[in-house]
């Protein structure tokens, strides 16, 4: 079996900085497991590592894809499958780093998502009620088909919401009993599944910091820029955390002030949710670091 390393976590956390010590440490290469870092263009508002920080240690599946393109699980799994089997002909070891857990689930436990394919039009409209009617609208209809599913995701949380109406309407089947069978399967790789953590009122403070060196470092003007070269606000990119609430604000639905409130609430729920994620994991290493500050050695 092949080995695979995972490091995991709610965002803000601190996996970037820890998976390049590991990196170095172990000779391994890093797949980003981050649903937004994979944008082109996208450096602030993503916290995407910079070239120096990457210290010369090759990542795969960041600034791989324009805005325009709608990213989802399917092609991750692809894209990651890929870099893996590219990581281990070079003789390195493979390191997931991110905090969407069900692309690192897709990976780990290998789930099958080739039986069925996208449906563009019905993504279309489902999009379309979202931003007419608001994530809140979509994710009832998904608890009328799908309760298991709509208790698992939030209403924020729009690519997993359309995939799973998807699911179904091209099934007749539930997409969390889907989920649970392909999660019962056996991993294909000697692996290792690392999540850090820590005290949950440090990641918050953490999260408000970030968001605020965000806005310092030219996040309005990053949306702006976006919005008139690259993108537009029904791409899915632009659903992500910190780029919807600076769309509200250049579209003088908020103020700014209002929008920097709303991406740390955002930010701050979502870590939340990653941790309630994580805990329900199986074969997870927690690594809390208010207790575990040795280096790595």
């Amino acid at each position: 079996m092949n080995p695979l390393i995972i490091l995991s976590g709610p965002t803000a956390v601190g996996k970037t900085s820890l998976s390049i010590e590991l990196a170095k440490k172990i000779g391994g290469s890093i797949i980003s497991a981050d649903s937004m870092q994979v944008y082109k263009g996208m450096d602030i508002g993503t916290a995407k590592i910079t070239n120096d920080e990457r210290c010369g240690i090759p990542h795969y599946l960041i600034d791989i894809l324009e805005p325009s393109v709608d990213f989802n699980i399917a092609l991750f799994k692809e894209l990651a499958d890929a870099a893996i089997d590219e990581i281990i002909k070079y003789g390195r070891i493979p390191i997931i780093v991110g905090g969407t857990g069900f692309y690192i689930q897709s990976v780990l436990y290998d789930i099958d998502f080739t039986e069925h394919d996208e449906d563009p039009e019905y993504r279309r409209e489902l999009t379309e009620l979202m931003n007419e009617r608001g994530g809140e609208y979509v994710h009832k209809m998904l608890e009328d088909v799908d309760p298991e599913a709509a208790q698992n995701i939030h209403f924020n949380d729009h690519k997993r919401m359309i995939r799973a109406l998807e699911y179904y309407r091209q099934t007749g089947l539930r997409i969390s009993e889907h989920n649970r069978d392909e999660h019962n399967k056996k991993s294909p790789y000697d692996f290792c599944y690392f999540v850090l953590t820590d005290d949950r009122r440090k990641i918050y403070e953490r999260i408000n910091e970030r968001v605020d060196e965000m806005i310092d470092a030219g996040l309005v003007n990053e949306v702006k820029i976006l919005l008139s070269e690259k993108a537009n606000p029904g791409n899915i990119s632009m659903q992500g955390i910190g780029y919807k609430e600076i769309i509200s604000y250049l579209k003088g639905e908020i103020s700014l002030d209002e929008a920097v409130d709303l991406i740390k609430k955002n930010s701050r729920h979502f870590a939340k949710r990653q941790l309630t994620w994580f805990k329900r994991e199986r074969d997870v290493i927690f690594i809390d670091k208010r207790y575990d500050n040795a280096p790595l050695e």
